[in-house]
C-alpha cells in the first residue's frame, strides 16, 4: 500500500494518475493546502519542502523500512522503477523520456503557476510580470505543439513525460490559447485523456473539491506568504 499525501491539482493529478495506469494500490491522505496542512510537523517530515504530493511506499523494492518521496518528477521516477512501467529499459529511451520530465518540473509547471499567480492572485497587477510569465508559457506551449508535430507521445511512447505534463497542458486555453493554434498538442491531449487511467486519476479525491475554499484572505496566506517555522 502507498500512502498519497494528495490534493486535487495539477501536481496532484500526476501522482494519481500514475498509480492508476501502474495498479499499484494506494490510499489518498488529502493535504488541505489553503488550510495550512502543509506546515503541520508530521507532513514536512515526509516533505520538508512543505509541498504536496508526497507518498510514503510501505512495500518497498528490497524490503525494509517504508521509503517517503517528495516532489513530483521524483516520485514518477521512483514509481517507474519499482514497477518497471512507463519508462523506456534501454539509455537512449530512458533520457529521451527524462529530458522531457525535466522540461515539465522546471519549464511548464513553474512558468505556468507563476502566470496564474500574477494573472490572478497577486494583489498588484505588475504588466512586466503578467507578461513575461504568459509569454513564457506561450513558448513552451509551441515547443510542446512542434515536439507532438510527428511522434504521438512527448518521448515517442506513452510514458511518465506525458504523465507529468499532461495536468498542466489541459489549461492551455487559461493563457489565450486556442486548439487551432496547437493542433498537434489537442490530439494529443485527446489521446492522453482517453486512456481510462488518467480519468481515473483525475478523479481521484472528487470529493475534495467540495471542501476547497475559494482562494480567501487565510487561504493566500497559506499559499502565498506563510513563512515556515524556525
Amino acid at each position: 500500500m502507498i500512502d498519497l499525501y494528495y490534493w486535487p491539482t495539477p501536481n496532484g493529478w500526476k501522482i494519481s494518475i500514475m498509480l492508476e495506469e501502474t495498479g499499484l494500490p494506494y490510499k489518498l491522505i488529502p493535504v488541505n493546502i489553503g488550510r495550512g496542512e502543509q506546515f503541520k510537523p508530521e507532513f514536512l517530515a515526509i516533505s520538508p519542502n512543505n509541498r504536496m504530493p508526497a507518498i510514503v511506499d510501505h512495500d518497498p523494492p528490497g524490503g525494509g523500512a517504508p521509503i517517503s518521496v517528495f516532489e513530483s518528477g521524483a516520485i514518477l521516477l521512483y514509481l517507474a522503477e519499482k514497477t518497471g512501467q512507463l519508462m523506456p529499459s534501454d539509455l537512449r529511451g530512458r533520457y529521451e523520456v527524462t529530458q522531457w520530465l525535466m522540461w515539465q518540473m522546471g519549464g511548464l509547471g513553474p512558468m505556468s503557476g507563476q502566470a496564474g499567480h500574477f494573472g490572478q492572485y497577486a494583489p498588484e497587477k505588475i504588466p512586466y510580470a503578467i507578461e513575461r510569465y504568459t509569454n513564457e508559457v506561450r513558448r513552451l506551449y509551441g515547443v510542446m505543439d512542434k515536439r507532438l508535430a510527428d511522434r504521438p507521445y512527448l518521448a515517442g511512447e506513452y510514458s511518465i513525460a506525458d504523465i507529468a505534463s499532461f495536468p498542466w497542458a489541459i489549461l492551455f486555453d487559461r493563457f489565450g490559447l486556442s486548439a487551432d493554434e496547437l493542433a498537434n498538442l489537442k490530439r494529443w491531449l485527446d489521446a492522453v485523456r482517453a486512456r481510462p487511467a488518467v480519468e481515473r486519476g483525475l478523479a481521484a479525491g472528487s470529493e475534495l473539491r467540495n471542501q476547497s475554499q475559494p482562494v480567501d484572505e487565510e487561504a493566500k496566506r497559506w499559499l502565498f506568504g506563510k513563512k515556515p517555522q524556525a
